[in-house]
């Protein structure tokens, strides 16, 4: 009899640790999953062109920025209308092409955030009042994963 009732404990141990087994893989599949901290990222540099009537001698003027990629010889332009009684305006290259005014070349295609070099020049009425280069820079961005919510 001591030989049926030891077998009898070692079945019930093997059913236990089953049954232990079924509800750790049960409680998986229903468990949520972890996930780590995530972050969206952005960096957009922008260059910042103006033009200023230092003594507001015109009294109101058309200003219109060219700004010409050196690689690719491809000119993009916005023109800004300055109203009497005020001297000057700032623009930035690229501009966002959801902007009603946006810097964009012949074809209508907006100016991309390419890194480079470029010359830019501003004609007021018509003529060259001002004008210069600029490098527009190369961005990139790091992403670092902090931990996942399991491991709080």
């Amino acid at each position: 009899m001591v030989h049926y009732s030891t077998s009898l404990r070692s079945t019930n141990g093997w059913v236990r640790q089953g049954a232990a087994v079924l509800a750790v893989l049960a409680g998986s599949l229903f468990a949520s999953s972890a996930h780590a901290q995530t972050w969206m990222v952005s960096t957009t540099p922008y260059i910042k062109l103006g033009v200023l009537d230092k003594y507001n001698a015109l009294g109101g003027y058309s200003a219109v920025f060219i700004v010409t990629n050196e690689k690719t010889s491809q000119e993009f332009m916005l023109t800004k209308q300055v109203p009497k009684g005020e001297s000057g305006v700032d623009v930035f290259f690229p501009t966002e092409p959801s902007d009603p005014e946006y810097f964009k070349n012949m074809a209508g295609l907006a100016a991309q955030a390419t890194p480079g070099r470029y010359h830019w020049e501003c004609r007021v009425n018509g003529k060259k009042a001002v004008g210069g280069f600029f490098n527009y820079p190369e961005t990139g961005n790091d992403i670092t994963v902090i931990g996942s919510a399991a491991a709080r």
